[in-house]
């Protein structure tokens, strides 16, 4: 076999079970790794793209979303972390983790599953592959990096937007809650910000690949995880020595948006905090003190040249 896309309409025609599609296509593509054979057994019995796409991505957000937040939620139980809990006075109760995931899990059914449902022929019309083999682990990574940046001018200036007086009245104040967040309380938000700052999110890749026309969905499944993984642990509400900024001092991290939280304003970006220093939105006492030095500094400038 060589090396092009294998399409699952051209592999045996459905059986009665999907380990039966597993076992024929591990005989007919002995060349495909076993994670490829299972995807396209998958494709093949499913039998319609669209659907086999949406249960797929929306079993996959699930387990991953409420996956994450049960080490938090854990976390928040044991007295020995508290020395690390960035406001430790603020333990969430059993009652407020009830009602938050209640309402996410609400919102996952109602916003986030039809836009699920439409993922698939939006992004297979501007190009999107969901054929094997899988692309390279270096054009995932590469690709996934990009999306990043992305997503987090998108989420910078939306989020920013959702401060502004009306806005945060009426859809983000649902958010701002807790002032002291915590995993399961990422996606604690109201419909209407659940879809905007879902755009980019998913905008990202699907502009990617409507200019590109290179995007495999593998890659957005991978795309996906690392966002979520992203969101829950900045929600966390968990400073540790080894978190991930105390080695990519650019990364945000739960720091960043728990003084978010804690202020209500500043540190708007999601992954980086590169928009929040260029805009001088950040947030905490030393972005206070770095901004009253400039002022005083600015001033004795001023009366010099007067």
């Amino acid at each position: 076999m060589n090396s092009t896309d294998i399409l699952h309409s051209q592999v045996v025609p459905p059986q009665d079970s999907y380990w039966v599609q597993v076992e024929e296509i591990s005989k007919a593509h002995v060349s495909l790794n076993y994670a490829e054979q299972l995807w396209l057994a998958w494709y093949t019995y499913m039998q319609n793209d669209v659907l086999a796409t949406g249960i797929m991505s929306f079993v996959m957000h699930e387990a991953i979303y409420f996956g994450r937040s049960l080490p938090w939620i854990i976390i928040d139980l044991i007295p020995y972390f508290r020395r690390w809990k960035i406001q430790a006075n603020k333990i969430p109760t059993a009652k407020e983790q009830w009602q938050c995931a209640a309402l996410v899990f609400l919102s996952h059914f109602t916003v986030e599953l039809p836009q699920i449902w439409l993922f698939h022929p939006t992004a297979q019309y501007w190009g999107l592959s969901t054929t094997v083999p899988f692309p390279s682990v270096l054009k995932m990574a590469y690709q996934i990096c990009i999306f990043f940046v992305m997503e987090d001018a998108w989420h910078y200036w939306s989020h920013r937007a959702m401060h502004w007086g009306p806005l945060y009245k009426y859809i983000h104040k649902i958010h701002h809650q807790y002032s002291a967040p915590f995993g399961l309380a990422a996606e604690y938000a109201s419909p209407i910000e659940v879809m905007c700052l879902g755009i980019g999110t998913v905008g990202s890749p699907i502009l990617w690949c409507a200019i590109t026309k290179d995007l495999h969905i593998l890659t957005m499944y991978v795309w996906i995880v690392f966002r979520l993984f992203q969101a829950i642990d900045a929600h966390s509400g968990y400073e540790f020595p080894w978190s991930l900024h105390h080695f990519l001092p650019f990364w945000a991290g739960a720091e960043h948006h728990d003084e978010h939280h804690e202020r209500f304003i500043g540190n708007y970006a999601s992954s980086f905090r590169w928009w929040d220093y260029v805009m001088d939105t950040e947030s905490g006492p030393e972005a206070s003190k770095r901004r009253r030095e400039r002022k005083i500094a600015k001033q004795r400038a001023m009366k010099k040249v007067q």
